[in-house]
């Protein structure tokens, strides 16, 4: 029984450890569709019709992440807004949008 045990932790583990390298592969798309649009003005829609591809929503499901319009549409918003992922998942920038928020409320 404690083998069992064992083997199902080890594969869990191994599957955390999986969906996080997708989720990468994810977060490097967006940058690089950050880039895109910078440089050619055509983000949004490269990563729309990368999330749409095969290869996307293969990735987009390996990282845990439905691959849906809804989901397609929040990654077009996400690269039109110019932040790049390491920025916006950052401490400071969660902090300034947090204080920017209260003082929109206020």
């Amino acid at each position: 029984m404690k083998d069992f045990v064992d083997g199902t932790a080890f594969n869990n583990e191994q599957g955390n450890r999986s969906r996080k390298l997708f989720a990468a592969v994810v977060l490097a798309a967006l940058d690089d569709a950050i880039a895109d649009d910078k440089k050619y003005g055509n983000g949004p829609e490269q990563i729309a019709r990368w999330a749409r591809s095969r290869d996307g929503r293969e990735v987009l499901s390996c990282a845990g992440i439905d691959p849906n319009e809804r989901v397609v549409t929040g990654l077009m918003d996400f690269v039109s807004r110019g932040v790049r992922t390491s920025v916006a998942l950052s401490r400071e920038e969660s902090e300034r949008r947090h204080a920017a928020e209260q003082a929109d409320a206020a």
